[in-house]
């Protein structure tokens, strides 16, 4: 544990839209932090909910609701960056459950590493039914939130659990509240160019709920999809068609690199999880097709 004077104010941000009862959860956990009671905080921002989020909030003692009705939960983060009082700030998803010793973990990262800009920590999975995976519970298995990956190689955490500075969102600006998907990606790189070190910390440790239907993996597919293509600069006819036939061309490659996952021993796992894959490439290639000719079109 830390010594008062290793204990800065932290404020949590979630962002929520119609998710009551994982949030729920989510706050549980954040009530039973070993960081001290009062050196944190925790800003939940009702993105426009038609469910009552403050009955939820008032159960905590820790927690208070703020409202955005801005749609995306960039814009509803940004505002929870507006309110808070902390200098480090946290961030975390409504479905998420945060380790017990989350926030002392993460603010001991953040702090020990001169000029740390983000400690993007590790987001582990958990399944309705771990003995009985569904085919999407697989895949999700071996792929999802590989969070030391996005920070070694593309150079962003997932906002799923995230802690950085006030002092860092101040100098390089709050998210792309316009973006629906991928602003913690804009961000993250905003962050690396402006020469600040990023850093993945194992200790420092949120479950999520494994997706286990397609129809859930079809709304990921479709939000990120939507969120790349807003990042693009360059948006021509004659790029989206090079685009396109890039996506239709099967994704050998990746599928052969998670061949040797554990959780793909055996020959009906590794088909399973080829299964869901091209599924997965050919309704992406086809989201990215809508977004790139459609938009063309309008022209």
């Amino acid at each position: 544990m830390f010594t008062q004077i290793q204990n800065p104010l932290v404020s949590v941000i979630i962002p929520v839209f119609n998710d009551s009862q994982r949030l729920k959860l989510c706050l549980d956990a954040l009530e039973k932090q070993t960081y001290p009671k009062h050196c944190y905080e925790v800003i939940v921002v009702d993105n426009a909910s038609e469910e009552n989020t403050e009955n939820v909030v008032s159960q905590f003692s820790q927690a208070t609701v703020a409202y955005e009705s801005n749609p995306g939960s960039y814009a509803a983060r940004n505002k929870g960056i507006s309110l808070a009082k902390g200098e480090i700030i946290a961030f975390t998803d409504s479905d998420c459950i945060p380790a017990q010793n989350w926030i002392e973990k993460g603010v001991a990262r953040l702090l020990e590493a001169p000029e740390c800009g983000l400690v993007g920590g590790k987001i582990q999975l958990f399944f309705k039914s771990p003995n009985k995976l569904t085919l999407v519970e697989l895949y999700e298995s071996v792929v999802a939130f590989p969070q030391k990956q996005y920070i070694q190689e593309i150079r962003f955490a997932a906002t799923a659990n995230l802690f950085t500075f006030k002092k860092v969102l101040e100098k390089v600006g709050y998210f792309d509240s316009n973006l629906k998907s991928r602003g913690d990606l804009e961000w993250g790189q905003r962050v690396f160019r402006a020469g600040y070190k990023q850093i993945y910390a194992d200790d420092v440790c949120v479950m999520h709920p494994a997706r286990y239907t397609f129809s859930q993996l079809h709304q990921k597919i479709q939000r990120v999809a939507g969120g790349i293509y807003d990042l693009k600069t360059e948006k021509s006819l004659f790029k989206s068609l090079k685009e396109v036939y890039r996506d239709l061309r099967p994704p050998i490659k990746f599928i052969v690199k998670y061949f040797p996952d554990e959780k793909l021993r055996g020959i009906n796992k590794k088909m399973q999880f080829t299964l869901v894959t091209l599924s997965i490439h050919y309704l992406r290639a086809w989201e990215n097709m809508q977004l790139r000719l459609g938009a063309n079109s309008k022209r």
